[in-house]
């Protein structure tokens, strides 16, 4: 019955007007909170100040109060109270890196990945807050280019590479990101020409239950979501209808409440370009995908199930949020700011962020 209450507190977030944040800082250095553009009598996002520039798209939401962010720069801030105050705990060998991806476990563990090609794409691993940072894995292969990550328990994760050699590479570690290997590509179907996972949110990568994990691409003559029962060993595919057939085109972000219910999000990430099919749904584990009757207006790069909902979610670019209370099947506009990527937590926390160092939290 809690989780129920949970749930039905964030849903009714979205459909009345919240109160506005208090002060927020970084590292004890006040800020102020504001509202993004809201429509309709729907909440915006309670934007938070985070002291910094970076594009944060990476986002782990712990909690209501807890939440990590990585990004550009080299950039990690992690807060414990609401986003009232956040600690820079940046790798201290990260300077000059692209974080895309955070994954944490708590408010002590977290894994970040920084992307790029060669020796760039770097796994980061922390066990005391960030106050000390250890480098995992280093890759060693110039045809390597990390994406995403993601963990199905504390102790199982994988991330994804570009292809090599003609098929995604994948990477896995059992002991919580301590250390990783390859695994064998055998059970890979082939990429197409040009095909390729989006750095954008984090999300191109992700998993639920203990050995289900799904892949998004784009960039070929199709978006495809891919997807397998064993952690990563043996995978299908399947085509989205989210468009592709551009460098610029496809599957952005995944998000599943179970194994079975998905969304995609994408388009095309170009401002001046028309997304018109932004989103799609399955309802079969990722066999087969059905574009949403009424989709995002344009191209949307990060999605979350509401905490304990079988219906509703959320899903943002840099035009705004829009949200869903079917399922993926039609969605709404309800905030009209930029966020790359969102993330909620057990307890009902929901955060986004994205450029310019933006930080919001739901309700």
């Amino acid at each position: 019955m809690a989780l129920g209450l949970c749930g039905a507190a964030v849903t009714a977030a979205l459909a009345t007007p919240s109160a506005q944040a208090g002060p927020a800082g970084t590292a004890g250095e006040a800020g102020q909170t504001g509202r993004t553009g809201h429509r309709g009598g729907e909440p915006a996002w309670a934007l938070i100040a985070t002291g910094t520039e970076a594009r944060f798209r990476g986002l782990a939401a712990v909690g209501r109060d807890a939440a990590w962010v990585a990004g550009s720069g080299g950039t990690v801030l992690r807060t414990t109270d609401g986003g009232r105050h956040w600690r820079d705990v940046s790798p201290a060998d990260g300077s000059g890196l692209e974080f895309r991806d955070v994954e944490a476990f708590d408010r002590k563990r977290a894994v970040a990945l920084a992307i790029g090609e060669g020796e760039a794409s770097r796994v980061f691993r922390t066990a005391d807050g960030g106050v000390t940072w250890t480098e995992s894995f280093r890759n060693a292969d110039a045809r390597a280019f990390y994406d995403c990550l993601t963990f199905f328990d504390s102790r199982h994760g994988l991330a994804m590479s570009d292809p090599v050699d003609g098929r995604f590479r994948i990477l896995s570690t059992s002991d919580g990101g301590r250390s990783w290997r390859v695994l064998p590509d055998a059970g890979m179907p082939a990429a197409q020409p040009g095909e390729a996972g989006f750095a954008a949110s984090g999300q191109c990568l992700v998993s639920a239950g203990g050995r289900d994990v799904w892949l998004a691409t784009g960039g070929a003559a199709s978006a495809r979501v891919l997807h397998s029962g064993d952690r990563g060993l043996t995978w299908t595919q399947a085509a989205s209808p989210i468009p592709a057939g551009d460098p610029a085109r496809g599957v952005f972000g995944l998000a599943f409440r179970d194994r079975t219910h998905g969304i995609a999000v994408g388009g095309d990430y170009r401002a001046d370009q028309a997304s018109p099919d932004a989103a799609s749904v399955t309802g079969d584990g990722g066999r087969s995908w059905r574009g949403s009757a009424a989709p995002p207006p344009s191209y949307r790069s990060g999605v979350a199930w509401l905490p304990h909902s079988r219906t509703t979610a959320l899903a943002v670019g840099p035009t705004g949020t829009d949200v869903t209370r079917d399922g993926g099947r039609t969605w709404r506009t309800v905030d009209t700011g930029s966020y790359d990527t969102v993330d909620c937590a057990p307890d009902g926390g929901c955060w986004a962020s994205g450029e310019k160092g933006r930080v919001a939290r739901l309700g």
